[in-house]
């Protein structure tokens, strides 16, 4: 199993506490250290000092840490044009020494894009798709040629296609809850699929559908990474997970129903339930960027049981 910590900055979390929570990744020997990519809190959470810019952030980290996977979980399609994030995304892989993923989704929240005059369509899979065919083209041409293309929402004409990424291919994350898009897509361009957030009950069919698209694509559907993401409200006794859900405005129960939440036993009960659904990464989501402890419980009492 590979363990992820996923943080949601826009609740409040200034640079200097992303990147204490990163070194506190790295220390603790989790896999990868991933952010949301959202300019607007939402929910509990004063949203202070403001929001970070994910793609900013992430050039900084990659120079501040080591060894851990960088990402964004997920980049929405509206915030940029597809020919100056690939040279974002491939910038910062250069930075980190190729230790960078992209996840790449439609985007959701329309208020934000209200707050900050940036355009929210209404129908917007076909610009994801057209980001992904831009992204990796651009990655894939040989230095030396042009890249052209044509669709409905984006034209590059005579593009050289650089820079290029350190990975090739660099890992591209796709998620969502959709029947037959999103499988698709995720079957034509992804390394992983993330089943995103929801009722474990739910992840089952997704994962199904899945690995069905795959097949239908000619793909061994085991080529593609199985992933998932959820809150944590974890404790040393019960007590001590209650206090935690209470602090980020959750109880134990809600976050349980689709994360991982209670003593350390409780969430290696649900990992193991995971890992036979056959996903093999974790994305644990830490609301509160201020709590080093909860890794600290993860990665002491948790994590080792899947070494």
């Amino acid at each position: 199993m590979d363990f992820r910590i996923f943080i949601e900055p826009q609740q409040g979390a200034s640079y200097d506490d992303q990147l204490a929570l990163a070194h506190t990744t790295e220390r603790l020997g989790f896999d990868g250290f991933f952010r949301s990519d959202h300019y607007l809190g939402m929910g509990k959470g004063d949203g202070m000092p403001g929001p970070t810019d994910s793609w900013t952030t992430l050039a900084a980290l990659a120079r501040e840490t080591t060894r851990i996977r960088l990402g964004t979980l997920v980049s929405s399609a509206t915030f940029r044009h597809p020919g100056i994030l690939a040279i974002q995304v491939a910038q910062v892989d250069e930075m980190s020494g190729g230790r960078v993923e992209l996840g790449l989704g439609t985007g959701w929240f329309e208020k934000e894009h209200a707050a900050y005059g940036i355009p929210f369509p209404s129908k917007r899979f076909r610009m994801l798709q057209e980001q992904l065919e831009v992204i990796t083209g651009l990655w894939s041409t040989p230095v030396g040629s042009l890249f052209n293309y044509a669709g409905k929402h984006y034209t590059l004409t005579d593009s050289p296609a650089l820079p290029k990424p350190v990975q090739s291919p660099l890992p591209i994350i796709i998620g969502g809850s959709g029947v037959s898009k999103t499988p698709a897509l995720a079957a034509r361009f992804a390394a992983e699929y993330n089943t995103t957030f929801g009722d474990v009950a739910e992840f089952a069919p997704r994962i199904a559908r899945a690995r069905e698209a795959c097949e239908a694509a000619g793909r061994d559907p085991d080529d593609l990474v199985l992933s998932m993401p959820g809150t944590v409200a974890i404790g040393a006794t019960r007590a001590d997970a209650d206090r935690r859900a209470e602090k980020i405005g959750r109880t134990v129960e809600s976050v349980a129903a689709g994360g991982f939440a209670g003593t350390p036993a409780d969430v290696v009960d649900r990992i193991g339930f995971l890992r036979d659904l056959g996903i093999t990464r974790v994305y644990f989501q830490v609301l509160d960027s201020h709590d080093h402890d909860q890794l600290e419980l993860l990665a002491s009492e948790v994590t080792p049981h899947f070494a």
